[in-house]
């Protein structure tokens, strides 16, 4: 139990510092880094291998600190609103997929797509109270924008690249796609 909990820190640190790193490679082109949404990608990988407690807690840090070490993302709104962001897909994908019947692909899209949903909404949700809303502040365009349109190339890798590196991952058995022990055990009994 200990060392399971050892090796899930172990991981959610790594997680968090290639969350630190990774915005690196595409910062230099900020357009390309805010479509790309290169931070995501291992918010989504701590919450399947480690759990929703640990991929809550990176998705939260991984903005903030980033703000606070690099001063990017601006700390007010965009990095406050991030880690709400990140924080609910740590948590859903998490959740969601540690409950699957099926450790599966299909599980693993279903959770994915929970929560980049439930993400983007708490993110509009966080930007009203951050900024208000209306013609002053946070606009229905604005959400739109931000959560959908100018993310689409970085919600076609995520959902290319997460389930190749879950795949992967597989084949050196850090995770595994299988069947819960119960039902293996009533399917091999019938």
């Amino acid at each position: 139990m200990n060392n399971q909990r050892t090796k899930k820190l172990a991981l959610s640190a790594m997680l968090l510092a290639v969350g630190l790193v990774l915005p690196l490679f595409t910062g230099q082109i900020p357009q390309v880094g805010n479509m790309l949404l290169p931070m995501h990608i291992p918010v989504f990988l701590c919450g399947l291998i480690c759990g929703w407690k640990y991929g809550l807690a990176i998705g939260f840090i991984t903005p903030l600190l980033r703000s606070a070490v690099f001063g990017v993302p601006i700390l007010f709104p965009s990095a406050i609103a991030m880690a709400f962001e990140l924080m609910t897909y740590g948590f859903v994908i998490g959740f969601l997929y540690n409950r699957c019947k099926w450790k599966c692909i299909l599980s693993l899209y279903r959770s994915m797509l929970a929560a980049m949903l439930s993400g983007r909404i708490v993110w509009g949700f966080v930007q009203i109270l951050l900024l208000g809303i209306g013609t002053e502040g946070f606009t229905l365009q604005a959400f739109f924008a931000g959560a959908f349109f100018n993310a689409v190339p970085g919600i076609i890798l995520q959902l290319i690249l997460i389930p190749s590196l879950m795949l992967a991952l597989n084949k050196t058995g850090l995770v595994t796609f299988k069947k819960h022990k119960k039902e293996v055990h009533a399917y091999v009994h019938k």
